[in-house]
């Protein structure tokens, strides 16, 4: 077992670090306050080539892998959660389904732009009734002579405000069984009958775009369905399994930064006369911070390593995505103890640290469905 990275995603780690200091976690306060997408900012990083990390070159990639692309999504999630959310969704969810199920002209005519850092990308999935049931997704779509007429709702979609084409999931016709046949059909936003509003007030990652989408006798041709037809509902669900790295990363992310505005203010809050980093009720709080935040991080270093290697990885990526999430509400919950009244004034960031890693334990699979997909890997559901 080798737990040393690479000199690629040592360079590439540092490169992000860099960037994520310097242009990102300035405007990190200014992002939340305005609830403003930092659009100038994913210009930036499509320049330096993020948004392409896990994909091949020749479709506008950096060549890179999972783990170089966890360890970005963790350092730039610890400059801004919302700028990590939204990087996180445009490589796992907008851009990763075009390359893992997509016709090579797909792939040339969606993915390269999205890779390139031309465009970001988004994944209409979730609806108004169908968040944990995605199978219950009620948007249809219906065949005609040239193409698909796709009608329905979505909600809580990523990116889409921003984003040039969407990934949808449909219903195109039922199984021998009476079950749905969902189907995903990569959309052009600027297709007639598409429309995209933003009108959410969010508790957290505030800048981070999220939007609801409607559709209205939405005309795609039959070569814009992704991957194979009857098994639209398969592919979503390799595609969140992927994505749970990312969150997770995410998670470890914020933790991290959580973790070490507690160390500093530990140990240049006196009182009683000395630090409160030398009570040990403090002590104990910063140990487990920090021995939970490295096992989350090992823990989606290992899903990322499987994936890459082509071993199955859907309950490690559980696993960190679980864990991680709910390590870092409760990591965050402790720093903003630690820092008493001065972690529930907006100007210590903590505040907004908490207020964003709540969002991890719900999207990408709540808490209880990590626990459902864990059980059904071990064996309790047949």
């Amino acid at each position: 077992m080798d737990f040393e990275l690479t000199n690629e995603q040592q360079i590439t780690k540092s490169m992000v670090k860099e960037f994520a200091e310097q242009e990102i976690a300035p405007k990190a306060i200014e992002v939340d306050r305005n609830a403003r997408f930092p659009i100038e900012t994913f210009q930036k990083m499509g320049e330096l080539g993020l948004l392409g990390i896990p994909f091949p070159e020749k479709y506008g990639g950096a060549g890179g892998d999972t783990i170089t692309y966890a360890l970005c999504v963790e350092e730039i999630g610890k400059a801004c959660a919302s700028t990590g959310l939204s990087y996180a969704a445009a490589v796992s969810l907008g851009a990763s389904p075009i390359y893992q199920f997509g016709t090579e002209k797909q792939k040339q005519q969606y993915l390269m732009p999205l890779a390139s850092g031309k465009t970001l990308g988004s994944f209409g999935l979730t609806e108004p009734n169908a968040g944990s049931d995605a199978g219950g997704t009620q948007t249809k779509a219906r065949e005609e002579k040239d193409g698909y007429v796709i009608n329905g709702e979505k909600c809580w979609i990523t990116n889409a405000q921003y984003a040039s084409t969407v990934i949808v999931t449909a219903v195109t016709g039922k199984t021998t069984s009476g079950k749905n046949i969902i189907s995903a059909f990569i959309v052009p936003t600027d297709t007639k009958g598409f429309k995209i509003t933003s009108p959410y007030e969010k508790m957290g990652v505030r800048g981070s775009n999220t939007s609801e989408l409607i559709l209205e006798e939405v005309k795609v041709p039959k070569e814009n369905i992704l991957g194979d037809r009857q098994k639209g509902f398969q592919q979503f669900l390799h595609t969140l399994d992927g994505g749970r790295i990312s969150i997770a990363a995410l998670a470890v992310g914020i933790a991290q930064k959580a973790y070490e505005k507690a160390l500093h203010y530990a140990k240049s809050r006196k009182q009683f006369g000395n630090p409160i980093a030398s009570f040990q009720a403090i002590q104990f709080k910063l140990a487990d911070m920090a021995m939970e935040i490295e096992a989350a991080r090992q823990l989606v270093l290992k899903a990322a390593w499987l994936k890459d290697n082509r071993k199955p990885f859907k309950k490690t990526a559980s696993f960190a995505k679980l864990f991680a999430s709910e390590m870092a509400t409760k990591t965050c919950n402790q720093a903003l103890q630690i820092h008493g009244g001065y972690g529930y004034m907006r100007e210590y960031e903590i505040e907004r640290m908490l207020r964003d890693a709540k969002l991890l334990e719900i999207g990408e699979g709540t808490s209880e469905i990590q626990r459902l997909v864990i059980a059904r890997e071990i064996g309790c559901l047949e």
